[in-house]
């Protein structure tokens, strides 16, 4: 469970003129990653203890910086339990996400730290990822206040390239996510999430993830803002698997 608030720059607003999130979302299917073809990446075969760090930054003038740690603590009939760490100056939050299977997360974070549950478990990765390949799907959950509601997820798969990061580079598979929130307001949208996340077969995780959040004021569309939440790097730095 999440033992602090989300990030602080996170939730430092940054504001800017622009087009509704709907824009953002065609403009982003076209940047689809396509630097090369590769093989289906298959799902990745997790061991208890299996540990991967990052070195992570979110924020634009004055970013937050911060070390995250995604540690297998169990696997059972249940699914499988990962501890994520993150400490920084201005950041110390500790969750446990569940995964039903690789791939298939029954309760996590998808912005922020803030940990929702999802019932049936949301398909966050479809294996093996495989380049063209893309699924969109409507996942019911439930907010770590009790509030239910509905997300919209987008996923598509592109090509191979190599991913440059602090642990070295790797052969990885790019995945473009958009996901539309449920956390609208009678004042604002709702949340757009866009993110690009590198998998490595090698690592059995992600190597880097670009990850972008923004919604819009409501009101006369030629003055409302779009206000941006999220502009984050995660970066693996180290990783070791388990026995």
């Amino acid at each position: 469970m999440d033992r602090h608030p989300p990030l602080p720059s996170r939730r430092r607003l940054i504001v800017a003129a622009g087009a509704a999130p709907i824009a953002a979302l065609v403009a982003a299917c076209a940047g689809m990653p396509t630097a090369r073809d590769g093989p289906p990446a298959a799902a990745p075969t997790l061991k208890r203890g299996d540990r991967w760090e990052y070195r992570a930054r979110d924020g634009f003038r004055d970013p937050v910086v911060w070390n995250e740690t995604r540690e297998v603590l169990s696997i059972d009939a249940s699914g499988i339990a990962v501890r994520v760490t993150q400490r920084g100056p201005r950041v110390d939050s500790v969750r446990v996400e569940r995964w039903a299977a690789p791939g298939l997360l029954a309760s996590g974070a998808l912005l922020d730290n803030e940990t929702r549950a999802f019932v049936p478990p949301l398909e966050r990765w479809r294996y093996p990822l495989t380049g063209g390949r893309s699924w969109s799907l409507f996942a019911r959950n439930t907010h770590p206040d009790g509030r239910a509601g509905t997300i919209n997820y987008y996923a598509a798969v592109g090509g191979w390239d190599s991913i440059a990061t602090p642990a070295g580079a790797y052969d990885a598979v790019g995945v473009r996510v958009l996901v539309r929130l449920d956390d609208e307001e009678f004042w604002r949208s709702e949340t757009i999430c866009n993110h690009l996340c590198w998998y490595a077969p090698a690592v059995g995780n992600m190597v880097r993830e670009q990850k972008d959040a923004e919604y819009h004021e409501k009101g006369d569309p030629l003055s409302r803002q779009t206000i941006r939440t999220q502009h984050a790097i995660v970066e693996l730095a180290s990783y070791s698997r388990g026995g």
